[in-house]
């Protein structure tokens, strides 16, 4: 992609309402611009990025063995009135009228629709186990939305519904779905810890919220520094037999966030080993049984021809809220440092001297060099001053940047920059595009391994 072809408004100045890291770099380097309060447009550099997120996520619910649909945002009150919820929800969901007076609502979550849609087709155990997902855009009215996107009131988010026919099965579902945001997260460059969490107006008693550590976290986190760097488990496994085993261990070496702060289990955890530090929620999971199920008759028939509540899960990640969190754990003062596999181009390359015949050559072969590689290039061509050409790729917070001019090729080399590290060395200019190449795809692979 050539810059003088891309849209890329950046902003020199901090707009006065960004306070943390993510919200100042994401309207600075032109990913995202506001409409309104808490709901913003997203421009091509932050839609990148947000796609790349949205596929990790979708590859690894597929994975687990969920199956995707879509449900609408639109949503009728009728289906609230049924489960309970339409007036217990509260003033973050937005409430509407159509024209013939009939209450609507713009979707803040989708377990009454979901639960519709299954009862109306599954009838008999045999029916189950199913997982559904979607990602859809939902809103929540919040009073005071504030931190770009890690509190906005329109956000895009994954839902995913397990229905099974008994409480052994529902947990096996759970577990699944655990593994897979353990590994969704990992492929996207983030040290996530699962905490114990409060239920809210989801429901249930068996809930983790799945939280990104970074300086600039919303909760405190207390946690065995064990749990960190573990190997994560595959949501493919066929978890079966006595579970319990299984799920304390993954469970077993965190206390939880301080608004669910287990003083009991943190005592249990040896002293060099405790860890406190600031967490972003991510991702949240819910085992809630039947107290959607059962209000609104969604029932299945068993072996010995009873019929019995479905027994449900919901499973919700933040797409949208995931550039913000990536962005807090991962940014120094000029910028973000995406990880390579959500990165909205692999790799910068500059020309110092576009017109200069032996810079465009060079820049146009590279260029070509990883197109045909799959690596994903931003070619800066414009005429700016090198200055500016620097600091904006550390604000696009490309992993890898080349830089090409005059006095590089007559020495036979371009600059490399690895924005994580902040490393810059010479390279050859034969075999540089192969090195720079390999380092990506190397990323890439052992983060999808």
């Amino acid at each position: 992609m050539r810059l003088s072809n891309f849209y890329l408004p950046t902003l020199k100045e901090t707009p006065g309402e960004a306070q943390i890291a993510s919200h100042r770099f994401m309207l600075r380097s032109g990913m995202i611009r506001q409409q309104a309060a808490g709901i913003y447009a997203w421009l091509p550099l932050g839609m990148r990025v947000l796609t790349k997120i949205e596929n990790i996520v979708r590859e690894e619910q597929n994975r687990a063995g969920a199956v995707e649909l879509l449900m609408p945002t639109i949503q009728p009150g009728s289906l609230w009135e049924e489960s309970g919820r339409f007036d217990a929800y509260g003033p973050e969901m937005l409430r509407i009228k159509d024209r013939h007076g009939r209450d609507m609502l713009y979707g803040p979550t989708n377990e009454e629709m979901i639960t519709e849609i299954v009862r109306a087709s599954t009838k008999s155990y045999k029916q189950l186990p199913k997982m559904l997902y979607h990602i859809q855009w939902k809103f929540r009215d919040e009073l005071r939305p504030r931190f770009g996107v890690m509190r906005g009131r329109e956000f895009l988010m994954k839902d995913t519904y397990s229905f099974d026919a008994s409480p052994e099965d529902a947990r096996k579902s759970y577990l699944k779905m655990f593994a897979a945001y353990l590994r969704t997260f990992k492929r996207m460059g983030l040290e996530t810890v699962p905490v114990k969490a409060d239920p809210g107006p989801i429901g249930g008693d068996l809930t983790h919220e799945f939280v990104v550590l970074a300086e600039n976290g919303e909760s405190d986190v207390f946690l065995d520094k064990d749990l960190l760097g573990r190997t994560v488990p595959d949501a493919s496994t066929d978890f079966s037999g006595d579970l319990e085993p299984v799920f304390k261990e993954w469970t077993s070496l965190y206390a939880g966030t301080d608004e669910v702060h287990d003083e009991a289990a943190w005592a249990e955890v040896p002293e060099d080993r405790k860890l406190s530090l600031r967490g972003i929620e991510v991702g949240h999971i819910f085992y809630f049984g039947t107290k959607y199920s059962e209000p609104m008759r969604a029932r299945v028939q068993t072996a010995d021809g009873k019929e019995v509540d479905m027994e449900m899960g919901s499973y919700g990640i933040g797409v949208s809220r995931l550039l913000g969190a990536l962005i807090e754990a991962h940014h120094d003062d000029d910028g973000p440092k995406w990880p390579v596999s959500v990165a909205p181009f692999h790799v910068g390359l500059i020309n110092l001297k576009p017109g200069d015949e032996a810079a465009d050559q060079l820049c146009e072969k590279l260029e070509a060099a990883f197109e045909k590689a799959g690596v994903e290039v931003l070619y800066d061509d414009t005429s700016d001053r090198a200055g500016e050409k620097f600091a904006r790729m550390d604000l696009c917070g490309l992993p890898h940047v080349v830089t090409v001019g005059p006095r590089g090729i007559k020495a036979g080399e371009v600059e490399w920059k690895n924005r994580g590290s902040g490393e810059k060395s010479g390279l050859p200019i034969e075999g540089a595009a192969e090195k720079i190449i390999a380092e990506v795809q190397n990323k890439l692979a052992t983060l999808s391994a």
